[in-house]
């Protein structure tokens, strides 16, 4: 596997949250590339097919629950993917969110976050463990998984406005390790904090 499927799964009212981890993932120190498709607006259908190819899908729940977060979650958990579930603690949930709350828990822990910089964090966190754990799916060579290890052991939740992302819809993110590119966007990760003197 040369590159990792992953799915974000949301309502719009968490669309820059989504847009931040889409961003986000750029900055994990892998040569894997990355295929990321998001739940579609309002007007298109859901990649089911997408869904049931991803290698990870990742849940995310703010005040409500709406069509079609709830038909993207079932799918993805016939297709026995990667689930982890996430929701906003900094909202009260509707009664139809907190009854899909208690439906996801039978199948997938919860997490919690209030700020996206909390699930930025926790979101990387879940990445890294999943592809150290599938290093060998992922043909990872010790000195990656190495630096997969010390880069989550620094990682702390960063303030997110500044970050705010040009990854607004699906995206393929490759890596100059495993991929010659002859077109598209580059994007940086932000500095080190130890980088400035």
């Amino acid at each position: 596997m040369e590159k990792l499927r992953l799915y974000l799964s949301s309502a719009p009212d968490l669309r820059f949250e989504r847009a931040v981890l889409a961003r986000a993932v750029a900055e994990i120190p892998t040569s894997l590339g990355w295929l990321i498709r998001q739940t579609p607006n309002e007007a298109r259908e859901p990649d089911l097919s997408a869904v049931r190819r991803a290698d990870a899908f990742i849940l995310l729940l703010g005040r409500d629950i709406q069509a079609p977060v709830g038909l993207e979650w079932n799918t993805a958990q016939r297709a026995g993917a990667r689930v982890w579930a996430f929701y906003n603690t900094a909202t009260r949930q509707t009664q139809a969110a907190q009854a899909f709350i208690s439906e996801v828990e039978r199948f997938t822990r919860w997490q919690k976050f209030s700020t996206a910089a909390e699930l930025r964090y926790k979101v990387l966190r879940a990445l890294v463990e999943h592809l150290i754990a599938r290093r060998e799916a992922y043909a990872l060579d010790t000195a990656e998984v190495e630096r997969l290890r010390s880069w989550r052991e620094q990682l702390k939740p960063t303030p997110v406005d500044d970050l705010r992302a040009h990854t607004h819809a699906n995206a393929v993110i490759f890596t100059t390790e495993r991929y010659e590119p002859s077109s598209g966007v580059l994007i940086q990760p932000p500095p080190a904090e130890d980088a400035h003197p």
